[in-house]
């Protein structure tokens, strides 16, 4: 079964209703890695209930519909999807604990012609459920290796963020445990490949692989650390590209280009040299 554009296009999301405890923000905290310098103060008020802020990042977990792409009605090999692009921008700060509603939607979609696959485009919105406000925006492309030559439009393609020419100004060295996966699928990403060894061999990979948002949750704390002291309300947007997996336990240095409060980065995993993050932007406030 192919892609059918219009239907597609058309996808009815139910709105997502999404509860969550101070005990939620801290475990997201702990699954990108906040807490693993027990005596940093900036690092504490993302996983200590006294005074307790949530990282920008979890914006990503909220609202989540789920693995909708598996629906047999889309027409997707969803076996061959991978996730290549993420944004998100922050309207409000994140409150600790709450409810909140989450709407998404398709955005667009290209054909990459047959044999070279296919993106989808969407973007969810995050809304506090007791007032209405909307708390943040995230946007994510999907790269449909499977699923190219359906007919449909071959562009328009969004362009990715160049970064600067030339040494970064900053890096970032954050390690990571290996328990990072078992810590972050807690936070709502269940998917086998990030825990089951033969799944995560039959996909290719000598292991199971750390989740994709979960590296986004490391590089927007090293821009936090970085670039904003550890205020949660500095980290006002941030986009990227996902490049190439990261296997729990590995170090992930991120490199920062400032100029006045943009951001340009690319996060790498120091033990294999391999770019993992890239073409990554991030805004901050004054």
């Amino acid at each position: 079964m192919a892609i059918d554009y219009d239907v597609l296009m058309a996808w009815p999301f139910p709105d997502v209703e999404q509860t969550y405890t101070e005990k939620d923000t801290i475990l997201y905290a702990l699954g990108v890695g906040l807490g693993a310098d027990a005596l940093d103060h900036g690092q504490l008020r993302y996983v200590y209930e006294e005074g307790l802020a949530a990282l920008p990042s979890m914006a990503v977990v909220l609202g989540y519909p789920g693995m909708w792409l598996r629906d047999p009605g889309i027409g997707i090999d969803w076996v061959k999807v991978l996730h290549g692009e993420q944004g998100f921008e922050i309207h409000q700060p994140l409150p600790a604990e709450g409810t909140v509603v989450g709407r998404t939607k398709v955005t667009g979609i290209v054909d990459k012609g047959a044999g070279k696959g296919a993106l989808i485009y969407t973007e969810r919105t995050i809304h506090d459920r007791a007032n209405g406000v909307q708390l943040a925006s995230l946007t994510s492309t999907t790269f449909c290796r499977g699923d190219g030559g359906f007919g449909g439009p071959d562009g328009p393609s969004k362009p990715p963020h160049s970064l600067p020419e030339g040494k970064p100004d900053e890096i970032c060295d954050l390690p990571t445990i290996e328990q990072a996966a078992l810590i972050y699928r807690l936070s709502g990403d269940t998917n086998p490949i990030h825990v089951d060894p033969q799944i995560a061999k039959a996909a290719g990979f000598d292991r199971p692989v750390l989740h994709g948002l979960c590296t986004l949750g490391v590089a927007s704390h090293a821009i936090l650390k970085v670039c904003c002291g550890y205020e949660p309300s500095r980290l006002k947007s941030l986009r990227l590209r996902f490049s190439a997996p990261v296997y729990p336990g590995e170090t992930i240095r991120t490199e920062l280009w400032r100029d006045g409060n943009a951001v340009s980065f690319r996060s790498r995993v120091v033990e294999r040299d391999a770019v993992v993050l890239n073409n990554g932007y991030a805004e901050l406030s004054s």
